[in-house]
């Protein structure tokens, strides 16, 4: 069961190095693959990301490791 939408989110485009998120048509975000590892190889994913993580990664000192 998905969670409910509570903001409108786009992926904006996809490049080796991350991805850029839409938000509310108004921002765009780039979330790197360098401070989001685990996005590298994801291809769906119903998770919540708090923005302030993807504005400020270095004040979210809690991180997922790849695995091989």
């Amino acid at each position: 069961m998905h969670g409910t939408d509570i903001s409108p989110v786009e992926v904006a485009g996809v490049t080796k190095h991350g991805f850029w998120i839409l938000l509310d048509e108004k921002e765009e975000l780039f979330v790197s693959f360098l401070e989001f590892p685990w996005f590298r190889k994801a291809p769906e994913l119903d998770i919540d990301l708090h923005v302030d993580s993807i504005r400020h990664p270095e004040t979210f000192p809690l991180v997922s490791q790849p695995t091989a």
